[in-house]
């Protein structure tokens, strides 16, 4: 029997050359999208609904109960939203039994791109170990989706993408260079993930902001291991099986 298989998209600009029907989809936004919907659902929030605009995001803001407006652009809190997007700012006793509105400039972007895939989880280092365990129950292919910066290739997707390979690759075919430099990056990074990475652009963009302990916190593998699903426009957080 032929094995599942997996490949890398390291830019939103470079979907289209990946058939995602007939796949699983990973979106990678670990500075900070997908890190902030890990921890503010293993926090206790009810749902994340992922929102494309700052404008939509503030007019169901006022539309859902029990909801908060989130999010940014540029790396900074977005006018006339309430929370930005840290995964520092949604402890249980803030976010369990909310909804959170999230819109950011790359993750949520990407995840309404793929739409068309055949299922879509998101994955950060927060959860990088319920993303595996998952991916290697299902038998299916992957694309691992990194949200880069602006359709700019980034450091910190592809090393969380080469996580992923690195922990389940013997169990796909994989003949695809985005994934093999992914995976030896990661190998060279993986001891000191937090050091490797402020050696990057997007560090150092979010660095200006003061924003070094949100980028230290989200390099914590499994600080917040949980599978997060995308179902009818929403994210949804799925304990560990």
């Amino acid at each position: 029997m032929s094995l599942p298989k997996i490949e890398t998209c390291f830019s939103p600009s470079l979907l289209h050359l990946y058939d995602i029907r007939q796949s699983i989809v990973v979106i990678i936004d670990v500075f900070r999208a997908t890190s902030t919907i890990a921890a503010a659902l293993h926090n206790g929030a009810r749902e994340i609904i992922p929102i494309d605009s700052v404008d939509k995001c503030i007019e169901l803001g006022h539309a859902i109960p029990h909801s908060i407006t989130a999010g940014e652009r540029d790396g900074k809190v977005a006018p006339g939203l309430q929370y930005g997007n840290s995964p520092l700012e949604y402890a249980p006793d803030f976010i369990a039994g909310k909804t959170l509105l999230l819109t950011t400039t790359n993750g949520t972007r990407l995840l309404h791109m793929c739409s068309e895939a055949n299922e879509i989880i998101t994955g950060s280092f927060l959860n990088l170990g319920a993303v595996c365990s998952y991916l290697r129950s299902q038998n299916k292919n992957v694309l691992l989706a990194c949200a880069s910066w602006k359709d700019r290739y980034n450091l910190e997707d592809s090393l969380f993408a080469g996580a992923v390979y690195d922990a389940i690759g013997g169990q796909f075919e994989m003949n695809c260079d985005s994934t093999r430099a992914a995976a030896r990056l990661y190998r060279l990074a993986k001891d000191d993930l937090y050091g490797f990475i402020q050696d990057s652009s997007h560090f150092l963009r979010l660095a200006k902001f003061g924003l070094q302990y949100d980028m230290e916190y989200c390099c914590k593998v499994d600080g917040h291991n949980i599978l997060v699903t995308y179902e009818n426009g929403r994210l949804l957080g799925k304990p560990v099986s």
